[in-house]
């Protein structure tokens, strides 16, 4: 249950009990001085709690170092001069802490949904492509599952260098983007999301919902709700990394719920097998 609905409940019930006693004839009420300041603080509690909910729901993105301005011509030439762009990233580059080799956006840039991640990793900087490790490769399964395919959908991150480790060699070893690294890197992001337009986005993890809505907090929490960034709808789900680490159906039938809500969103039929999935 949330803070703000806890408060009003409590509110509730102490208004229930108020009106029993009043109705037994009883004009007193013995209160500790627990009791006394946690019904004080109910109010405030209250306003706090609807203050938070407002919040949550029109988060402030992530301040940006850089911005770049949307060029012109079509979606394709533009998304092409952001890439080249985003490859001379002085602020990302001064902070000494991403590796060399940039890893842009891959897809359609009409592309109705888009997933945001946090940043590439080893098979990622490889190969220069966002999503092609085991985590990209999971994710491949559940657009699949969708009824999409790979190149109908626009996959992009919030940083697009490697985060490096400081190990004299790195190897596999992946870590996630500082809050300065995402603050350098996300204006990018921005400027994509501008040129693609799309109907959806949904980050994935608990990065991605950080750089990109300013969210604090676990992703559990923030899940189930729709967002705004920049004029575009957005979803918060785990990333398929996480559901990799923890082998749980819990958390499998839980992204699925999100993406359940992201076909709606967009308009998409639904077949009774795709509902099916995850029920016992």
């Amino acid at each position: 249950m949330s803070d703000q609905k806890q408060s009003a409940l409590g509110l509730q019930l102490l208004r229930r009990h108020l009106d029993e006693r009043a109705a037994q004839g009883k004009s007193r009420v013995w209160l500790t001085d627990r009791a006394l300041e946690q019904v004080g603080t109910l109010p405030q509690r209250a306003r706090a709690a609807a203050a938070r909910a407002t919040r949550d729901q029109h988060p402030q993105p992530i301040a940006t170092s850089d911005t770049p301005p949307v060029p012109t011509g079509d979606r394709r030439s533009q998304l092409d001069a952001i890439n080249a762009s985003a490859e001379s990233c002085q602020s990302c580059r001064e902070l000494g802490t991403l590796r060399d080799t940039m890893v842009f956006a891959v897809g359609s840039p009409d592309a109705e949904l888009m997933f945001v991640g946090e940043a590439p990793g080893y098979e990622e900087e490889r190969q220069r492509e966002p999503f092609v490790g085991k985590a990209g490769q999971l994710l491949d399964k559940i657009i699949t599952a969708m009824g999409l395919q790979r190149e109908d959908i626009y996959l992009s991150n919030i940083v697009k260098f490697r985060p490096d480790t400081g190990a004299a060699d790195q190897g596999t070893s992946d870590r996630k983007p500082t809050a300065d690294e995402m603050a350098a890197s996300v204006g990018y992001l921005r400027a994509e999301i501008a040129i693609v337009k799309p109907k959806l986005i949904v980050a994935l993890g608990g990065a991605a919902m950080e750089g990109l809505l300013g969210l604090d907090g676990s992703v559990g929490r923030a899940r189930g709700k729709v967002y705004t960034i920049d004029g575009h709808p957005a979803i918060v789900t785990y990333h398929p990394a996480y559901l990799l680490r923890t082998d749980s159906n819990d958390d499998k039938r839980l992204l699925w719920e999100d993406m359940l809500i992201a076909l709606e969103h967009l308009g998409l039929p639904i077949s009774d097998k795709q509902r099916g999935f995850f029920k016992k």
